[in-house]
């Protein structure tokens, strides 16, 4: 176990100073971003009524993949994780250092897509041109994450916290709605229609892509203090705090607009917000900007920790490994990931951009599942977090069947 201060790290190794406070708040910027502001008109237009019951059963899915990665993050706290995690369970290099590289192409396929997002959004304020509005953006956020990690995740976690005042103002707004909750508490429960539990099954899997994100907590292992202790904690905190703000969300949200209306919009959480008040959604559309930067933000300091980590293990040439000495962050790596999201922000569409990121995502989930398996099946005197022998043999059973889902939808598409 791993109990270094930030005071103890050396000058050539990333700074330890994230408290179980910052890294959780940073995992919940990791999740809570701006897909549940879509995701829930998709999830009411085939789970109906029972969305709430949807999300909750997404929730429980997702769980199993976040606890074998909590386990992980406990036995090996390093960076470039997923590769570490594949090294162990696997035992090839070679498949390390392509996990490692996958995970990169993750955050920077995500950041990319964000971008366009974010130059989407801001249409809504000013006509600037897309091009010059990613770049200018891309160069920003690469100097939050070269100045520090503790500056980075601080300023993470104030456009967290005003993620989740976004949500708790749409609680708020339509609270009332849930006055009429213990009359209509049968219609949640026992719908009429038939097959409704199937729906609420489809709901799950399109809500299953709002708990995404736990996964970047553990790339930033090296720069937490007490690892093995506290990012399993966090990791458990984070999954509890975000499913409590679904369901609550997704709740006034049913109760106040019909399920069948929340579906015909790509913006229902803005429906919700302009059916309660009369008001135009501005203040949604500028929640969902910084739910995008958020992201973006978080996407950035994941890949740069990876291939930092790949580097020090061996796996990547040594000048990604590394670091600035005032600041602590490893420059190289961060520079090389800023210039990828922008070669693919200028050179891919955003619908090939965002489903990429789903399939590379689900074969990650379904190789650290396997990892674990392995793992715990040899047996070792490891003694601390643990999880079932069952989880991860759940958590690759259900990402293999949401991989073999993505890969339908792509093929038939």
């Amino acid at each position: 176990m791993n109990n270094d201060k930030s005071s103890l790290s050396r000058p050539n190794e990333l700074r330890r100073s994230l408290s179980l406070p910052l890294v959780t708040f940073y995992g919940i910027g990791t999740i809570l971003g701006a897909g549940i502001y879509v995701l829930v008109g998709k999830v009411a237009g085939v789970a109906g009524m029972l969305t709430p019951l949807a999300f909750l059963v997404a929730a429980l899915i997702a769980g199993f993949s976040a606890f074998s990665y909590a386990e992980l993050a406990a036995r090996l706290p390093k960076s470039a994780s997923e590769a570490v995690y594949a090294q162990a369970g696997f035992g090839r290099a070679s498949l390390s250092r392509v996990i490692g590289l996958l995970m990169v192409l993750v955050g920077v396929v995500s950041s990319a897509t964000l971008m366009h997002g974010f130059a989407g959004y801001l249409r809504v304020f000013v006509q600037w041109p897309d091009i010059w509005v990613m770049n200018v953006m891309i160069l920003t956020l690469g100097a939050v994450v070269i100045w520090g990690i503790t500056q980075s995740v601080l300023i993470a976690v104030i456009m967290t916290l005003f993620e989740m005042a976004g949500l708790v103002l749409i609680i708020g707004v339509a609270g009332d709605s849930l006055g009429s909750l213990p009359e209509r508490w049968p219609q949640l429960l026992t719908p009429e229609a038939p097959f409704v539990w199937y729906g609420v099954l489809l709901g799950a899997f399109v809500a299953f892509y709002a708990f995404i994100g736990f996964e970047d907590m553990v790339n930033v292992a090296e720069e937490v203090i007490d690892p093995s202790r506290n990012l399993p904690k966090a990791i458990i905190l984070v999954l509890i705090i975000v499913t409590l703000f679904y369901l609550l969300v997704t709740l006034v949200s049913i109760l106040s607009v019909a399920p069948d209306k929340l579906a015909q919009t790509d913006a229902p959480l803005a429906m919700v917000y302009e059916q309660a008040t009369g008001r135009a959604p501005l203040f949604i559309t500028l929640i969902s900007l910084v739910s995008v930067l958020n992201g973006a933000l978080i996407q950035i300091i994941m890949a740069s920790r990876v291939l930092y980590g790949l580097s020090r293990q061996g796996w990547l040439p040594a000048l990604l490994g590394q670091v600035g000495e005032r600041t602590r962050t490893p420059i190289p790596a961060i520079l090389v990931v800023i210039t990828a999201i922008g070669l693919f922000a200028l050179l891919l569409p955003l619908i090939s951009l965002a489903r990429l990121t789903s399939l590379v995502t689900l074969i990650i989930f379904t190789l650290m599942n396997v990892a674990l398996w392995r793992i715990k099946r040899r047996g070792d005197s490891y003694q601390g977090f643990q999880v079932p022998l069952w989880v991860p043999v759940a958590g690759a059973t259900v990402s293999v069947l949401f991989l073999v889902s993505q890969l339908y939808q792509f093929f038939m598409d």
